[in-house]
């Protein structure tokens, strides 16, 4: 059988809210009517029933104008009516004025706040910095569900850094959270999110500084000074012990200690080469490197190995109470065989007060004490150039040690005191803590110095030895600045040490 033919289909029209198009209607008296309701009034037809009421309400109108000006203009009453309408009226203005003047100064009835049920914002709160870092899977939407869940608990991202590895990412938060948002909830929130080996840590205002700012001002202050490089990789790494490890002992034995040119990266630890000789060690336990921190330190150590021995050779001149003029500058290896000839010169007691051992061993702690991969040396000159006085402010592990050593015909005249002052102020310009001398307690001037200081101390009798420890930061603690300087670096010194032989204070220095 043969089908019947479909009728030709209706044009289709398309909806203008959702663009997809429809078959077409076909039309009914319904739409009929309403599409001739919405049609131009040009095509309506005319109604004369309106214009003749539109011209009787103007007749109307003209009738009861000419009325009423017949009534002032001819009528006995005329004027009167006229002048008491200006009265009423003139009468009505007054009023108006009247009262506008008393009540429009009266202040405004205060309005009730609006409850709109909506919790205070974080900036309304009490706040604290936190410093993050959290393990994400590299795939696209995690950062962003972190984020997410960080929002949802109000914690703002101030700085983020992102350490690409091989199985994720590592990102490296500063959050500012709720004062009462504690450190479990943060690293629960967290952990809900998708991060894992997530560390956390209190910040101050001085993390909001950038990384490529920071890490700038590392690189000039290592440029300028070859003793700024531990402090350099310990303030471009957190809170991390640095050895310096030479390759030679003081002994003069070799120390088999190596590494490659290109360095070696081991999860908590890192190897680079010493461009003075030796190896420089930095280990973190608490959180491993990442291959961007290593990259970064390793540039730090290959940028002093190009500039090679450099030390700051200013100098200041002070004029002692008798007359005679000094001056006060850094001293560094250059100046070893100036100091052996002070050693010469200094009675067996002055050795034997300054390095606790044989007064024959003096001479072989000269290099280790000038290198400026162990600390920093100050140097005393007479006018004339002749080396008088050494004070050494040494790294030793956490803690920072301060000695001094003034020739026999140069001491009692404040030499000392002011040694011992300059190199306090370097130690809270490295952000330490607090620094120890290790002395006996037969060495008056040195104990008087300490206690010239006007610093905390505390006194501690080692076998024998006295080790007095002055307190650079917190509560009591003088010096002024010194506080201030010292709450910049929150972690206190650059961790660095050097093989050790014997009590690590008492190591013949």
């Amino acid at each position: 059988m043969t089908e019947p033919t479909p009728a030709p289909a209706a044009p289709s029209e398309t909806s203008e809210q959702s663009g997809q198009r429809r078959p077409a209607r076909p039309a009914t008296s319904a739409s009929r009517r309403n599409a001739r309701h919405h049609a131009p009034h040009h095509a309506r037809r005319h109604h004369w029933r309106r214009d003749v009421v539109e011209l009787a309400a103007l007749f109307v109108a003209v009738a009861v104008a000419d009325a009423l000006a017949n009534t002032v203009a001819h009528g006995p009453d005329g004027p009167v009516l006229l002048v008491a309408s200006a009265v009423v009226l003139l009468a009505t203005a007054g009023f108006h004025t009247w009262w506008a003047r008393r009540h429009s100064h009266a202040p405004p009835p205060a309005a009730a706040p609006a409850d709109t049920g909506a919790p205070a914002t974080v900036a309304d709160r009490a706040t604290a910095l936190w410093r993050m870092r959290t393990t994400v899977q590299d795939t696209p939407g995690s950062l962003a569900a972190l984020c997410t869940a960080l929002a949802a608990r109000e914690v703002d991202i101030l700085t983020l850094q992102t350490h690409p590895l091989a199985d994720g990412t590592v990102d490296e938060f500063l959050l500012r959270a709720p004062q009462s948002l504690p450190a479990a909830d943060l690293t629960r929130t967290v952990a809900g999110a998708g991060g894992r080996s997530t560390w956390i840590e209190r910040a101050d205002a001085h993390d909001l500084v950038d990384a490529p700012t920071r890490i700038l001002g590392l690189a000039t202050r290592t440029a300028l000074d070859a003793a700024e490089l531990p402090l350099a990789l310990r303030r471009l790494l957190g809170r991390c012990t640095i050895h310096s490890i030479p390759a030679t002992s003081l002994s003069g034995r070799p120390t088999g200690a190596d590494a490659p040119v290109e360095g070696v990266l081991e999860d908590t630890a890192m190897r680079l080469r010493d461009p003075a000789g030796g190896v420089i060690v930095i280990e973190r336990p608490y959180l491993p490197f990442t291959p961007t921190e290593f990259a970064r330190a390793r540039a730090l150590v290959e940028l002093d190995a190009r500039l090679g021995p450099r030390v700051p050779r200013s100098r200041d001149v002070l004029t002692l109470p008798e007359g005679n003029a000094i001056t006060v500058g850094r001293a560094d290896i250059s100046d070893l065989d100036a100091a052996r000839a002070m050693h010469d010169r200094c009675s067996g007691r002055t050795l034997g007060l300054r390095y606790h051992g044989p007064v024959s061993d003096a001479d072989r702690y000269l290099a280790h004490l000038l290198s400026p991969r162990f600390g920093r040396t100050l140097a005393v000159r007479t006018a004339s150039g002749r080396l008088v006085g050494l004070g050494h402010l040494l790294w030793d592990g956490d803690e920072t040690e301060v000695a001094l050593l003034v020739e026999d015909d140069w001491q009692r005249r404040g030499i000392g005191s002011e040694l011992l002052r300059r190199l306090i102020g370097l130690a809270v310009e490295a952000g330490c803590e607090s620094v120890y001398a290790v002395t006996q307690a037969s060495n008056t001037g040195m104990v008087a110095a300490m206690r010239g200081l006007g610093l905390p101390l505390d006194y501690q009798i080692e076998e024998g030895t006295l080790v007095i420890t002055a307190r650079l930061g917190g509560p009591g603690a003088g010096l002024g600045p010194a506080g201030e300087a010292a709450a910049l670096h929150p972690y206190g010194p650059a961790a660095v040490a050097a093989p050790r032989e014997g009590h690590p204070r008492r190591s013949g220095r």
